[in-house]
């Protein structure tokens, strides 16, 4: 009896697999359809509680990763959404997350770096197009943002004559194309860039010597509050403004690991590409300066963001960290794409999901 119910199951499985292939396409087809009607035109935001929530769209570095896109974070204030640095991939990674290009109320840049900008053609694009809007993209920078919004601009000027001649001013109105620097003055070691609907903006030198200027923001809407680093080295000035924040949001290069690579390059006699990797060490918190700042500014909890070097899966995070544990007393969570930080007006409480 047994060996009969065997071969009956065995025999099932056959033809289920048959199946699969002989009916492919239409079975490929049913489930197409499926992802389309579940995903298309899905907005993550609506359901969010008021409160602040800072999502990873990017939490790579210039260094090849099919994991992690280029730095990118999003911030959503009750009803308004700011991207701080759009890197490689960012816009995808929006997309992919549930959170419309066309709904993005602003972009805030940390410096000009290319990997921290090198998304932001196509987030031009789809901030246009995906709600045919009337007004270029607003990004936000210190000093030197109009010569970068101005190149962006100039790249993607005949690229927009095509889209308007193909879809019609009404799905692509002339005047939305592009993005408008709006600049803000740093005088001293902080300064307001934004205050809107209860939330404000406050952007503070880091030190990315000698990038310069080199800026991170900090994050303030109905008593709850977050920090986001950019580019840096350990800084004082981030620890100070960033004081009691409920998340911090830091860079972190791993030098011990970035050492290694260093050597298997002069190796390889790749010695160009030695002397940048030993080069980037001076510039770039280690996840245990990471940690020592969240402690001294005694912020609620830490995630590390733009790693350096590429991390291969979650088994290496250990290795990745090495004592940074030691030195905050409060949770720290290395960063994947797609992560979702939820912090609710009116409670003390950091809630983490995940949107792709």
């Amino acid at each position: 009896m047994f060996k009969k119910l065997v071969l009956i199951s065995a025999g099932l499985v056959l033809v289920a697999v048959a199946c699969l292939f002989l009916f492919q396409q239409q079975i490929g087809l049913a489930l197409f359809e499926r992802g389309v009607d579940q995903r298309v035109g899905t907005d993550n935001t609506i359901s969010l509680a008021d409160g602040l929530h800072v999502g990873l769209c990017g939490t790579g570095s210039p260094l090849p990763d099919p994991d992690r896109a280029g730095p990118c974070n999003v911030v959503i204030a009750g009803k308004q959404i700011f991207v701080v640095d759009i890197g490689e991939g960012g816009a995808r990674n929006l997309a992919l997350m549930g959170i419309g290009a066309n709904n993005v109320n602003g972009v805030f840049l940390t410096h000009f770096h290319s990997d921290h900008i090198d998304g932001m053609g196509p987030l031009m694009l789809f901030h246009w197009t995906q709600g045919a809007s009337t007004a270029p993209l607003p990004v936000y920078g210190p000093a030197g943002v109009e010569e970068v919004i101005a190149g962006f601009n100039s790249a993607y000027a005949i690229d927009n004559t095509y889209r308007i001649a193909h879809h019609g001013e009404k799905v692509v109105p002339l005047t939305g194309g592009g993005a408008e620097a709006r600049r803000f003055e740093m005088t001293g070691d902080s300064a307001v860039a934004l205050e809107n609907d209860g939330l404000k903006i406050t952007a503070f030198k880091v030190d990315h010597d000698p990038v310069k200027p080199a800026v991170g923001y900090r994050f303030d809407y109905k008593k709850r509050s977050v920090c986001i680093s950019g580019d840096t080295a350990k800084s004082a000035n981030l620890e100070r403004v960033c004081k009691g924040v409920d998340l911090l949001v830091h860079e972190a290069l791993a030098s011990h690991l970035v050492k290694t690579m260093t050597a298997a390059l002069k190796k390889r006699g790749m010695t160009n590409a030695a002397t940048i990797t030993a080069d980037i060490l001076d510039y770039h918190a280690s996840p245990t300066e990471a940690a020592e700042s969240a402690q001294a500014a005694g912020v609620k909890q830490l995630v590390l963001s733009h790693l350096v070097p590429p991390i291969p899966s979650s088994y290496f995070y250990p290795a990745f960290l090495a004592d940074a544990p030691d030195k905050f007393d409060g949770p720290i969570i290395v960063g994947e794409d797609g992560m979702l930080f939820s912090l609710p007006a009116g409670k003390t409480t950091i809630e983490q999901n995940k949107l792709n």
